[in-house]
């Protein structure tokens, strides 16, 4: 993708005058190109408004997903986390909106979340692992400067790239189901359903009704589906505590219910924890293999995402250019290094965007609205913290399923494309790590195409890749050959 320093004309630039002022625009107006690309200071905070009821449920989801313990058995405070996830994804957003100046929210990614959680903090500490997610976002940065993120992603196969969204989107699903009870581990088997084979508890049933109440949201194409099902499982969870239908100690965060004010100063605690060293005990084959992991999980929808929605607003041109797309690619690649800095996981352009894009969204003033909100729910963390961790995790499930349907871009006849794209996405959640998933898709899909001859087809990149993960794979062997312990 080819970008010119001058901003390149598109589908907005082409629409006529329709709503755009002629003469004595505001600075607003001229500051965010709003006019000029067809749109209204009302239809910006209409889409800002809008974006950010679809992307709301970051606030819930983000700190269960980072609520496990790290290898020293601490954990992250969750008010400290709603207000690092907060801060976070205001502060993003409000830099894209005013540097970026295109309709893009950022949040917390789930996916580099995930790999946080699971793979991360069980190995080291969570200062160390938002380490990790500074270096990752750094990495990042660099390729977009560098021109070769765009590089890297022309080089890996496109089923591959849809294939690691879908294993991402299971894995991120089965999280959601054993959160909330629905899965656990079995005395005889690996998993079951509820602790012995049937669903326990008030609590696992308000999940389900939560679940079910969200698709049925989604399948009517009901704006802010997700947010509306939080909110009305929290409502019933919160009458069924009341009237004593639930006792507390079922749910497994806590009742729902709010202590004290329904507002209270924002908790920085988490700010600024960050450390990059003390990493011997993994050794420097597993932190390169931890950062890898973290590229990977917020570095391939980026891109896709930004050009998606930003052809949706009619910002890209026929050769798929879009004005601000360098800063946009760099603003959600130091999303990482703020997010860690702040304590609230890596940052990334969320999907979600696209829905205040619908509502006529053009410019960066919907994106400042946006942040705008996420930085009024830094007063608001009693009120969110009422949310039962089993409403929350109905979403996760949902956000799982949303990044499955990728599978209908698969070419499923064809075993080269068919056997790396299952092997990456069945190998995540089953052996809850988001690097085995890519490494087996990688190693066999230079495999097969090598078995049918087609060997120049896979480029450099990819057999570079293919070493890295043979020796991830067999890392243990390789150390006792050498004496490592």
């Amino acid at each position: 993708m080819t970008q010119q320093s001058v901003e390149p004309r598109t589908a907005a630039d082409d629409a006529g005058e329709g709503t755009r002022i002629a003469a004595g625009r505001s600075w607003l107006d001229r500051y965010f190109h709003i006019s000029k690309r067809g749109s209204t200071v009302s239809t910006e905070v209409r889409g800002g408004i809008t974006t950010f009821m679809a992307m709301a449920y970051i606030l819930l989801l983000n700190p269960l997903i980072l609520s496990g313990k790290d290898a020293a058995g601490d954990t992250l405070g969750q008010k400290a986390l709603i207000t690092a996830t907060a801060f976070a994804a205001a502060f993003t957003t409000l830099l894209m909106g005013f540097v970026g100046k295109v309709p893009l929210a950022l949040a917390a990614g789930l996916s580099v979340s995930g790999v946080l959680s699971s793979q991360v903090a069980p190995n080291m500490t969570w200062p160390q692992a938002m380490g990790m997610c500074v270096m990752y976002g750094v990495v990042i940065m660099l390729l977009v400067v560098t021109g070769l993120r765009e590089m890297i992603m022309n080089a890996i196969p496109l089923a591959l790239k849809h294939g690691i969204t879908m294993g991402i989107g299971l894995f991120i699903a089965l999280i959601g189901f054993y959160k909330a009870g629905f899965v656990h581990q079995g005395a005889h088997t690996p998993v079951t359903l509820g602790p012995a084979g049937e669903l326990a508890g008030w609590p696992v049933l308000l999940f389900a009704g939560t679940l079910l109440l969200i698709f049925m949201l989604q399948a009517r194409n009901i704006p802010g589906a997700i947010l509306i099902g939080i909110v009305s499982g929290t409502i019933v969870a919160a009458v069924l505590n009341a009237a004593g239908v639930i006792a507390p100690k079922q749910w497994a965060n806590g009742a729902p219910e709010l202590h004290g004010s329904a507002v209270s100063m924002p908790d920085f605690s988490l700010f600024g924890h960050v450390e990059f060293g003390g990493w011997g005990k993994v050794g420097a084959m597993t932190v390169g293999m931890i950062v890898f992991t973290l590229v990977l999980a917020g570095f391939f929808d980026a891109m896709a995402t930004i050009i998606g929605v930003g052809t949706e607003a009619k910002l890209a041109d026929d050769k798929g250019r879009m004005p601000g797309l360098s800063k946009a690619l760099f603003i959600d690649g130091a999303g990482g290094a703020i997010g860690g800095v702040a304590g609230g996981s890596g940052q990334t352009v969320f999907i979600e965007s696209a829905t205040g894009v619908g509502e006529g969204a053009r410019t960066g003033l919907a994106s400042v609205v946006t942040g705008l909100f996420f930085a009024a729910c830094l007063f608001f963390t009693p009120v969110t913290a009422i949310v039962p961790q089993e409403v929350a995790s109905a979403a996760l499930v949902v956000i799982g399923a949303m990044m499955l349907m990728n599978a209908r871009h698969v070419d499923w006849a064809d075993r080269a494309t068919a056997i790396p794209v299952f092997l990456t996405v069945v190998l995540m959640p089953f052996t809850y790590t988001i690097t085995t998933g890519v490494a087996a898709g990688v190693i066999s899909y230079v495999g097969i195409k090598t078995a049918q001859g087609k060997a120049r087809e896979i480029g450099a990149f990819m057999w570079g890749l293919t070493v890295v993960f043979l020796i991830y794979f067999a890392l243990h062997p390789i150390e006792g050959w050498l004496g490592v312990h």
